[in-house]
């Protein structure tokens, strides 16, 4: 049967027509026992009468699992994805399962609308670097089974490299080389990892002695460095700190068509440790960590080993490893090098 005009009824016209959300019926058709039974009851008598008919793949399976599972990414184009893609490949062929990946351009709706369409064609979702807020987040992990990287909130499972310490490691690397005054080149507004750095630079700042000073937000990618090193500059600071390398590289090469000597007169310091990183001139300094891990350790907390991933306060929240890794982009504050400002 189908609707007028000949074509097949979705799960959205089952949705408006039961008064429900679409997340409702794909829970009534595929996972019913978590549907109270009058909610699942009047859904299939609508989805019957409009004639619409539920994944044959989920029907097909007596448990109704699909052995499928997403991954949504940020921004496919970042390098930075690269590791947790293949981490996340690699933990769901570990466990007879399929992975397909979504490219969420920096956007929370995208993120929101992709979980409600794939909703019950797929076992789960892994989010990484989510630009939902956290009750948005808290609110589709009680509806669907998911889990986060690069991302902590509080009831949901997640994987993360510990970007606190190691953003520690970068201001006490900063100090020790005579530093005294630094910037912080924020990523996009929503980036919960941009707030945590902050937080981290502002307090070690004051630990330290130096200043420090939060710009931006920048686009984290090679076309945002023009202008984040330009404000860098405006600063007169004499060590800068990227978002993520891309923007860092992007920081690199304005310099260098300014006429601005790294390290000699401002230091830059990344994250991520990209593909590239070291190809860059010069070499970029940069935080580093187990990504590939993260995204095998957000599988296994998705699948968990009977496939139930733990929620609410004893949520999984995995921490993992980071380390500075140390090269030609930072150095001393050499007495009588050129101060930035003078270049404007």
């Amino acid at each position: 049967m189908t609707r007028g005009g000949g074509k097949r009824p979705t799960i959205y016209d089952v949705a408006r027509e039961a008064g429900v959300a679409t997340s409702t019926v794909s829970r009534a058709l595929a996972r019913p026992e978590r549907v109270n039974a009058a909610t699942r009851e009047h859904v299939l008598r609508v989805a019957e009468r409009l004639g619409y008919h539920t994944n044959q793949l989920a029907r097909a399976l007596p448990s109704g699992r699909t052995r499928t599972v997403a991954l949504f990414v940020a921004d496919i184009t970042n390098p930075h994805f690269f590791g947790i893609i293949r981490g996340a490949e690699q933990q769901t062929r570990a466990a007879g399962c399929t992975l397909i990946v979504g490219d969420t351009e920096e956007s929370p709706e995208l993120e929101a609308r992709n979980i409600e369409r794939l909703s019950g064609s797929v076992d789960g979702f892994v989010i990484a670097a989510s630009r939902m807020s956290d009750a948005d987040i808290r609110k589709l992990g009680a509806e669907h089974r998911l889990t986060l990287i690069s991302r902590q909130v509080d009831g949901v499972p997640s994987a993360i490299v510990d970007h606190a310490d190691g953003t520690g490691q970068i201001m006490e690397h900063l100090a020790s080389l005579g530093h005294r005054s630094v910037v912080y080149l924020a990523g996009p507004r929503r980036s919960w990892l941009a707030t945590q750095r902050w937080k981290v630079i502002s307090h070690s700042a004051r630990e330290l002695g130096m200043a420090a000073t939060r710009l931006g937000p920048f686009p984290p990618a090679v076309r945002g460095g023009a202008a984040a090193a330009d404000a860098a500059l405006a600063r007169g600071t004499t060590a800068a700190i990227a978002h993520n390398d891309l923007l860092a590289i992007g920081m690199l090469r304005r310099f260098a068509d300014r006429g601005v000597g790294v390290p000699g007169d401002v230091s830059v310091v990344g994250y991520d440790d990209i593909f590239g990183a070291d190809f860059c001139s010069p070499p970029l300094t940069t935080l580093a960590g187990h990504f590939a891990e993260a995204g095998r350790r957000a599988v296994d907390l998705l699948l968990g080993a009977r496939g139930e991933a733990p929620r609410g306060r004893g949520a999984a929240q995995v921490v993992l490893p980071s380390h500075l890794v140390v090269r030609e982009s930072t150095g001393p504050v050499r007495a009588g090098a050129k101060r930035p400002e003078k270049n404007l």
